[in-house]
């Protein structure tokens, strides 16, 4: 393979819109099956722009949505290219893995505190909705990865192991 079809950034960001679109279409299924179409959106947009000012919050449901769908999609591909680097980065340092592995354990922690904060603030939003989230992001995100670098396999069993170059 040539450089070109292992860039960091690309990888990264094809791997953010995958975890992005993911948990844009599983609460988009979520929110159709309980009656409120766009309601986890519009809740978490309504969250986001409070950041700006009051009176930017009483916008419409198309600019909560709007505002946190550019945002989260802007986050994911941030996410996805910081992931790539640490996979390329890995290929020479194996040890990486792990920290990786905890890095991702931290992320979900934090967003299970955001979502009980959520809870407490603005009212229905389950802890087993963001888990299922986070579970189909990672599942996308970790396979087009896993996929795009076979040699991980192994290189997770060496550093998991506790091995060192």
């Amino acid at each position: 393979m040539d450089q070109r079809e292992h860039s960091t950034t690309r990888e990264g960001a094809l791997a953010g819109l995958l975890g992005a679109a993911g948990i844009a279409v599983w609460f988009f299924i979520l929110d159709m099956a309980a009656g409120r179409p766009f309601y986890t959106p519009n809740l978490l947009g309504s969250s986001l722009t409070t950041l700006f000012g009051p009176d930017i919050s009483r916008d419409s449901m198309f600019m909560h949505v709007a505002i946190y769908t550019v945002f989260h999609f802007a986050v994911f591909i941030g996410i996805g290219i910081l992931a790539a680097y640490l996979i390329h980065r890995a290929e020479t340092n194996p040890a990486i893995l792990a920290g990786i592995l905890m890095l991702f354990v931290a992320f979900e922690i934090g967003f299970y505190g955001w979502t009980a904060l959520l809870t407490e603030s603005w009212g229905r939003f389950a802890w087993w909705q963001v888990l299922g989230a986070n579970l189909v992001a990672a599942v996308l995100m970790g396979t087009y990865l896993w996929r795009r670098h076979p040699q991980l396999r192994s290189e997770l069993s060496f550093a998991l192991g506790g091995g060192e170059r």
